[in-house]
């Protein structure tokens, strides 16, 4: 026999069939809650009065920066408003409070009017209307912008429409009215300051008419914040260009007559006409020069003792004496100019430096005066800032601020009704109807731990499905071979017959781990289709404890089992025939104290052994195994063991607990049965047993033992 483990191609599409499969189970679960589900929505949807649905949109602006006390800056200057991510959210809960439900409530009586519609004439409390208003409100932002949708919902479409737009010009009127008192705040802020400043001015006028009088403080500029000066500055820049001016001139001086004082005469007739520009020192050097010359012509010509040589010798001796008077008045005269170049220059270095310090001795003393009027100046600048300031905004507050909430679009009646949704309720009831249906089938699948599926058998069992039973299965004997049921019978004999490594064992125990399991039904019907297969079976009911098989026979139980194994009576005499050719029956007989005892003796295993010997195959139906020992000792002393479990009936630790007692036992677990399987809800189970009713019946030892395919099982081993 291959192995029964499926690959993991076979389980990713069981897996998926499962799900299919509990669809299917738990159809009736889904339907019901699915029915439920949709009337209850349908009923509710119908029964739900209608309601119409008014729309106003507006823009909302945020307030603008304020620059004192709250006050916005005034007409003309610039306003700035900061980004604020929670602005709308803030405009939505501002909408749906009391500040401006208020009003509305107030605006259209709404107390009175909805009290004589839904309180039976009584008015009804501000805060019921309140919260009735708030049910009926739904607010939108149209996405980036600052437009605002509010739509008002109501049974009557005029009432919607003056709903909504009363809740408009609520709001506005609030966002004005918030507006101005803060704007009145700031006005008399202002206005407190201003008082204040002009007693803090009088002070420092006070103050300063005092220091003025007390420093003898010569102020005639009204403008002024500081002493005048004794020099302007235009006067002091011509001051500082004499005072250069004289300075170079008399550097230049003294270097002149420094350089010409050590040279002599001679040389000084050399040095001084390129020095000082003097006419007559020139013309008296011209003059001596011709002198010369007319000397040294007449000395060669007529002599020294000739007298016009004599004459020109008495100019030139004149003419020398001139030139030194003129040189040395020349160098006195520089002399002279730079002495008084220099006491020039002191004279109007000490002027300047007199009328500076002058200055700052004036400074000195006056500086707190001047501090005083600079400070007067200012607060009085400040004061008449504000008081402009105070002017713009009582100007500024007459003026309609409606940027900050401008109507878009107002309310008008709807044509319509918006609610219910019939067709989206219904939808959504037949959506949700299905979702909790599967939902809730699922989860009763989830807390279902009974066995379900062949491969949870397999591989929580370790063993393999020898067959799978149909719901409301009868007994053969009855029903005959040819019997719907039969062939699924038949498909577990035949892999019950593939699965034994030996044909010498040929007594079986049929086990179940509690009562109901259909074991009593399968062990019948399988030895009944093993005796029309023409082998010859004995079918032993060893269920001391509650025995059914002779009933279902209709044979007597006074005879059977517990007589044959206290020597009461002989084989012959207990085995029963039945209307079955090749059938054979064994009754349990009259039940013993103990019988455990009975099971357990050297006369239970003798007859095992005698039965295989006269019979082809022996089958032995059991009491449960949880219940009491009997099973356990069956299954150690017989050949093979067969578990029957019932579908979706006992959790599967219950199910493996009673493999794991058999195995304990010692018993040779050949194969599991899944008994009353529900085949139309369980269609992956039907190919166990359809096969087609024309093909003839075969066993292993015919050609189709070599060739499983010949019988029609689809083959999962």
């Amino acid at each position: 026999m291959d192995s029964f483990k499926p690959d993991s191609m076979q389980d990713a599409k069981l897996h998926f069939l499962d799900y299919l499969r509990i669809l299917r189970i738990r159809k009736a679960i889904i339907i019901t809650v699915f029915l439920i589900t949709f009337t209850i929505a349908t009923v509710v949807t119908f029964i739900l009065p209608e309601s119409y649905s008014s729309t106003a949109r507006i823009k909302i602006e945020p307030d603008t920066i304020a620059d004192i006390q709250g006050v916005s800056a005034g007409p003309g200057d610039a306003t700035w408003a900061p980004y604020d991510p929670y602005f709308i959210q803030t405009a939505f809960e501002i909408i749906q409070d009391q500040v401006v439900l208020n009003k509305v409530i107030a605006k259209l009586d709404l107390n009175v009017e909805w009290g004589k519609r839904y309180n039976g004439g009584v008015p009804m409390q501000t805060q019921m209307t309140m919260t009735m208003l708030k049910r009926r409100l739904a607010l939108d932002p149209v996405r980036n912008t600052k437009l605002i949708e509010i739509t008002v919902y109501d049974e009557d479409k005029t009432v919607a429409a003056n709903i909504a737009n009363a809740i408009v010009e609520a709001y506005r009127d609030y966002r004005l009215s918030l507006r101005t008192e803060q704007t009145q705040r700031g006005i008399k802020a202002l206005q407190d300051q201003y008082e204040e400043d002009e007693t803090k001015i009088d002070a420092a006028q006070q103050k300063v008419d005092s220091l003025r009088s007390d420093l003898h403080v010569n102020d005639y500029d009204p403008n002024s914040t500081a002493p005048s000066p004794t020099l302007t500055a235009e006067e002091l820049r011509v001051y500082n260009n004499q005072m250069i001016e004289g300075e170079t001139k008399y550097v230049q001086l003294e270097k002149e007559v420094t350089e010409l004082q050590p040279l002599g005469p001679e040389k000084l007739r050399e040095v001084l006409p390129t020095v000082v520009q003097d006419p007559t020192l020139s013309d008296l050097l011209v003059k001596l020069n011709t002198a010369k010359q007319s000397f040294v012509s007449l000395k060669n010509d007529y002599g020294l003792a000739n007298p016009d040589v004599t004459r020109v010798q008495s100019m030139i001796d004149e003419l020398n004496n001139e030139i030194n008077d003129r040189v040395s008045g020349i160098m006195s005269g520089l002399t002279s100019e730079m002495h008084s170049q220099k006491a020039s220059l002191d004279a109007l270095t000490d002027s300047v430096k007199e009328a500076k310090q002058k200055d700052l001795d004036d400074a000195g003393r006056t500086q707190p005066y001047w501090e005083a009027k600079r400070k007067l100046e200012t607060m009085q600048d400040f004061h008449r800032i504000l008081a402009t300031k105070i002017e713009a905004e009582k100007i500024d507050i007459q003026i309609p601020k409606t940027g900050m909430v401008e109507i878009v679009r107002r309310a008008e009646p709807g044509k319509d009704p918006v609610r219910p949704n019939k067709t989206l309720n219904i939808v959504l009831g037949v959506v949700v109807g299905l979702i909790v249906g599967i939902g809730l089938a699922f989860f009763i699948e989830y807390l279902d731990t009974s066995v379900k599926t062949i491969d949870e058998v397999e591989r929580a069992f370790q063993a393999p499905v020898l067959g799978v039973i149909p719901q409301n299965v009868g007994y053969l004997l009855e029903e005959g071979p040819d019997s719907q049921h039969a062939e699924a019978y038949r498909v577990l004999r035949t892999h019950f017959l593939f699965s034994r490594k030996d044909d010498k064992l040929n007594s079986i125990v049929i086990i179940s781990a509690g009562m109901g399991e259909g074991k009593s039904t399968t062990a019948l019907n399988l030895a009944t289709v093993f005796a029309q297969a023409g082998q010859r079976v004995v079918i032993v009911d060893s269920d001391l404890r509650r025995p059914t098989l002779h009933k279902i026979l209709r044979v007597s139980n006074n005879v059977g089992l517990t007589n044959y194994l206290l020597k009461q009576n002989s084989l012959e005499e207990v085995i029963q025939t039945t209307p079955v050719p090749m059938l054979d029956f064994m009754a349990s007989g009259k039940l013993p104290s103990s019988s455990m005892s009975i099971l357990n003796s050297p006369q239970m295993k003798g007859l095992i052994a005698e039965l295989k010997q006269r019979y082809d195959f022996v089958f032995f139906d059991s009491p449960p195994i949880l219940g009491v020992s009997d099973a356990a000792v069956l299954a150690s002393e017989v050949d093979l063991a067969i578990q029957v479990i019932q579908y979706r009936r006992y959790p599967q630790p219950m199910n493996i607990r009673a493999k794991q007692l058999i195995e304990k036992a010692g018993g040779d677990l050949v194969g599991i049965v899944l008994n009353n399987i529900t085949m139309s809800q369980d269609e992956g189970y039907y190919y166990y047993y359809s096969r087609n009713e024309d093909e003839p019946e075969t066993t292993p030892q015919s050609s189709t033992a070599d060739d499983p395919n010949k019988i029609g099982i689809k083959q999962k081993y």
